[in-house]
């Protein structure tokens, strides 16, 4: 603490820091202020605006083929008659889910399983075609499917987000979906785009039941496997029932 025996030097000291105290902007509360590092810092970019990585562009001269524009050996010959089975085999209807909307998919690990099978782990990759596109709710990019060094074809993924800190899991969900779309044009799992199939899965397979939301308390209906149970957030309806896909809504 500062003291002092002589009034005059006192007295100076106190006019002093009041001086100081009067001139002197507030300083800004600790969460403002680290919002603002946050902005002027180089090294956290808002990636709402786009991660600018766009493919590199190799030189003409290059022996490498510069997946972000070339379509090589694109429907040049067909793939080996095994992989050809592995590809266009029938799929498995215990591999295939249902959304609580009635859409059926298959999850994406098993399209890897598929192409891994077909090709060789290694064998197969999938080469961005352009940079990700970042809106307000979703990641966009276009992709190619490359098998043995040939392109086998081109798709444009896209994944939604809910907040900026989830764009990093929306780009590998933007990469898997380009990836299925890719594939139908191998015939995998091709019955997943056929109408027919699909009403005749959702009759053998699936069921609607009245569920209620444990925290809003909101009953909506919800499509599900007849074989699979209702899980949380949702819980079984007590007075609702449940009715086969077979007999309509």
């Amino acid at each position: 603490m500062f003291t002092s025996t002589h009034p005059t030097r006192a007295y100076q000291a106190v006019n002093t820091a009041g001086a100081k105290s009067a001139t002197s902007p507030p300083s800004p509360p600790a969460s403002a202020a680290s919002t603002e590092a946050n902005k002027s810092s180089p090294g956290l970019p808002d990636l709402t605006s786009g991660l600018s990585d766009q493919p590199v562009i190799l030189d003409e001269g290059d022996r490498q083929i510069d997946w972000a524009n070339s379509f090589h050996g694109l429907s040049t010959q067909p793939f080996s008659k095994e992989a050809a089975e592995v590809l266009m085999q029938s799929v498995d209807p215990q591999d295939v889910e249902i959304k609580p909307d009635g859409i059926i998919y298959l999850p994406e690990i098993k399209y890897r399983r598929i192409l891994n099978k077909a090709f060789g782990p290694g064998g197969w990759g999938l080469a961005p075609r352009g940079e990700t596109i970042v809106t307000a709710k979703s990641v966009t990019r276009e992709y190619a499917l490359v098998a043995h060094g040939r392109l086998v074809s081109v798709a444009r993924g896209e994944q939604d987000y809910f907040s900026p800190e989830g764009i990093p899991t929306a780009t590998e969900g933007c990469k898997s979906n380009a990836m299925m779309r890719c594939c139908k044009d191998l015939g995998v799992v091709s019955e997943l785009w056929d109408p027919r199939w699909i009403r005749k899965f959702l009759n053998t397979n699936a069921k609607e039941v009245f569920v209620e939301h444990v925290v809003t308390k909101r009953t909506k209906k919800i499509w599900m496997r007849k074989d699979d149970e209702v899980r949380y957030p949702f819980k079984h309806k007590t007075g609702g029932f449940s009715k086969p896909a077979s007999q309509g809504t």
